[in-house]
């Protein structure tokens, strides 16, 4: 059975159970019941759909953030491995040592130009980024060592080429939307019933409420709209930058 479809009948099962259980006790209710001495239920609804409403609002700003976060810190983490690949690299000979820093320069090059674009329109990396990624990894691992001193120094390159392999993994299956689909459903059906309250406390006309209820309804706009900004890292307005890689190879952005 779909997800979609279990769903639609849990709501509606929900919905039913509320319904019967409220008829029944109507129907068994003394004579002598007097329901003006009862809390009005209206608000009290209308009090606990804002508060689980905006739970949901910082759970979803949260989770939006912390995927942001994360994908910015998987450019960081790259960067900072094929930087240190650069300079540690010193040690060996200079045809070899220049090898390897103009493919690393060459893929820098690529990722901060044509592959920053492809996530941002697309939400993925490219096949020419992954090519150029693999020669520098053959250039490292392919090389022979011909003195302790440069045994001492390949280890610790092939380390930081596994690194910067493992976060180019991360930022790739980072590029795309974060939000299922079904969380969207709940965020905007909530912020429909929770405005929609607003009219069920039978608001008037006066100057001070309209204000206060376009207020109200702008705010949750402004929340939706950050998470919808947040849920693709590389993409929209917040998006996650590739500052890092320019810090670290400054010649490639001239």
């Amino acid at each position: 059975m779909p997800e979609w479809l279990v769903l639609t009948l849990a709501m509606l099962a929900a919905c039913v159970v509320v319904v019967v259980i409220t008829l029944v006790r109507h129907r068994r209710a003394a004579d002598d019941e007097d329901p003006s001495e009862t809390p009005d239920v209206i608000e009290y609804m209308t009090m606990w759909i804002g508060v689980v409403y905006a739970i949901v609002l910082g759970l979803a700003i949260a989770g939006v953030w912390e995927g942001r976060s994360a994908a910015q810190e998987h450019v960081r983490a790259e960067a900072v491995a094929l930087h240190e690949i650069t300079e540690r690299v010193r040690v060996y000979p200079a045809e070899v040592r220049d090898r390897i820093r103009d493919d690393v320069n060459a893929y820098v090059g690529h990722v901060v130009t044509t592959e920053w674009r492809t996530m941002a329109d697309d939400g993925r990396v490219t096949g020419r980024g992954t090519e150029l990624l693999d020669r520098v990894r053959r250039d490292v691992t392919d090389y022979r060592p011909r003195t302790d001193f440069e045994a001492q120094a390949y280890q610790p390159l092939v380390d930081q080429v596994a690194a910067a392999d493992e976060a180019r993994s991360a930022r790739a299956g980072a590029t795309g939307e974060t939000m299922p689909g079904v969380v969207w459903f709940g965020l905007v059906a909530g912020a429909v019933i929770t405005i929609g309250m607003v009219f069920a406390l039978q608001i008037r006309r006066t100057g001070r409420e309209l204000i206060l209820a376009g207020l109200f309804s702008a705010l949750i706009a402004f929340l939706l709209f950050l998470i919808w900004d947040f849920d693709a890292p590389f993409s929209r307005g917040l998006a996650a930058s590739a500052d890092p890689f320019l810090r670290l190879f400054p010649h490639i952005g001239s």
